[in-house]
């Protein structure tokens, strides 16, 4: 596969996938690591990525869980470009399906009320006047996916009992727990994650559509050492068995 000027190639260390990282687009970070190992499906389930990116979530979930199949939501189209060329690189085309466009259309690509798992690394900052490209704002900042979307598309798709996996900024953790709420999706499991100094960032979050009230709160999650740099037990190869 020919790469462009500005991708590089990287090993996932993990069932030998690799991925294809663009210098000039966005990068996937950490927290996508730690969401794919979150994420527990069947063999029998269909699954929904909202806000797909590289793909590299949906690409590890597939070799983790080996899954019946997963469409994947990216409204981008450079950042789906270099999703599906992920998704052909690692030879996963039946299993991972594409599809470029705004993910309150699923209905083109989905039926309602047909979905066993929805998960989602979204965009979780407000919107600001920080001076980026496009391409990052959108990846980053909820103008084009707003919280009480995410959790009305994603309650639209899934069944009765279905899962919906998450990961969030800390700091918002009440706002997703209520928008999920209202839309009859019980938060069932949380944890948060911090920095080597003690510093929560994010929720890492399971909830099930029709579910009965009370979660577990599981242990905070240390994702860097002291110095900022990235836990070793964050690797892939560690959530791959390998």
């Amino acid at each position: 596969m020919i790469l462009k000027k500005s991708e590089r190639l990287e090993d996932l260390q993990c069932k030998g996938l690799k991925i294809i990282q663009d210098k000039d687009l966005y990068a996937f970070t950490s927290d996508s690591v730690v969401l794919a190992n979150f994420v527990k499906t069947k063999a029998s389930d269909v699954a929904v990525e909202i806000g797909a990116g590289s793909g590299v979530i949906s690409i590890l979930v597939q070799a983790k869980n080996k899954l019946k199949k997963i469409v994947a939501f990216e409204i981008q189209h450079c950042m789906a470009e270099l999703c599906q060329k992920n998704v052909e690189l690692n030879n996963l085309q039946d299993k991972i399906t594409l599809a470029c466009d705004d993910v309150k259309n699923f209905n083109k690509y989905i039926k309602p009320a047909s979905v066993d798992v929805v998960f989602s690394n979204p965009p979780f900052y407000k919107a600001t006047n920080f001076k980026q490209s496009e391409v990052k704002r959108i990846a980053k900042e909820d103008v084009c996916l707003p919280i009480d979307m995410l959790a009305n598309v994603s309650a639209k798709m899934l069944k009765n009992g279905g899962s919906f996996y998450c990961v969030y900024s800390a700091e918002r953790v009440t706002e997703l727990v209520v928008e999920l709420q209202k839309n009859n999706l019980t938060t069932k499991e949380m944890f948060f994650t911090e920095n080597g100094k003690g510093e929560v960032n994010l929720v890492v979050l399971k909830a099930v559509k029709g579910g009965k009230s009370g979660v577990k709160i599981l242990p905070n999650l240390v994702r860097n050492d002291a110095d900022g740099k990235y836990l070793e037990t964050l690797h892939t190869k560690h959530f791959c068995g390998e």
